[in-house]
């Protein structure tokens, strides 16, 4: 793990939410890690902050959505005019992950996608989640630590088998254009973000992964990624996202080779 410090446009709000994380979790709060675009490639207009919470046992339901309904006091939506960025809480009970078992399990995930069913009273439950494979991996590779020890220090590694199914989880999501409809942007990054790492081992940021992908795509999809990159990177400058017969065109020829590195 790469030791980073917290960038200053964001450690206003990364206090704030450190304290309310504190508040409801103060019992059995091991570690706070800050992981993602915030320490890797840095933040980018729409980035969120994400941050992996480590507790020593379950917080029970009403700890659950007391800490989920504070969060979003010290969260805003993207694209929003609030004061904060997005945040992106993953909390894990440290038994849960030692010894590793895949899929493992979160015990809340809280993000401003959540916002308009918290405040309707609906808690999505602690469940087994395959993403955390690729999670905890990008802490391993580059967080900052908010509370407590390193992330070394808490858990293992994620063995490769266990990154390689949960990218190929991922991927087995986009099927049809109701798949992604909506959010094309997003997941043309993401199917890059995979793809390199179906080809390295590593992970990379959403722009760093579409450059490099771009150098290796065939003419006809590159427009697709050129097009989700520019939107990532200047929002306010990205026209439409691409979508119809050139996007199903590109998630299928993704899916493709992706597939074909996963099973090598």
């Amino acid at each position: 793990m790469t030791t980073l410090s917290v960038p200053l446009e964001i450690a206003g709000q990364i206090d704030l939410a450190r304290k309310v994380i504190e508040q409801h979790l103060h019992g059995t709060l091991l570690a706070i890690h800050l992981f993602g675009s915030a320490v890797d490639a840095g933040l980018k207009p729409h980035s969120d902050i994400d941050l992996l919470v480590t507790v020593d046992g379950a917080p029970d339901d009403a700890t659950r959505r007391a800490l989920m309904l504070d969060l979003l006091a010290v969260s805003s939506p993207p694209g929003s005019d609030g004061p904060w960025r997005p945040l992106e809480v993953t909390v894990v009970a440290r038994s849960s992950l030692v010894p590793w078992r895949h899929p493992a399990r979160r015990e809340l995930q809280f993000g401003e996608w959540l916002r308009q069913d918290l405040l309707a009273g609906t808690f999505e439950p602690p469940l087994l989640d395959p993403d955390l494979a690729i999670l905890l991996t990008k802490a391993f590779q580059h967080s900052v630590v908010l509370a407590g020890p390193p992330a070394a220090g808490l858990f293992d590694p994620v063995p490769p088998r266990d990154f390689t199914r949960a990218l190929a989880d991922t991927v087995a999501q986009w099927n049809t254009e109701a798949d992604w409809a909506g959010d094309e942007r997003n997941v043309v990054l993401a199917l890059a973000r995979i793809w390199y790492s179906a080809s390295t081992g590593r992970i990379a940021s959403k722009d760093t992964a579409a450059t490099w992908l771009l150098e290796r795509l065939p003419a006809e999809h590159r427009p697709v990624l050129e097009q989700a990159r520019a939107a990532y990177l200047d929002p306010e400058n990205a026209g439409a996202a691409t979508g119809g017969d050139r996007m199903v065109a590109f998630v299928r020829h993704a899916r493709s080779a992706i597939g074909k590195m996963l099973a090598s």
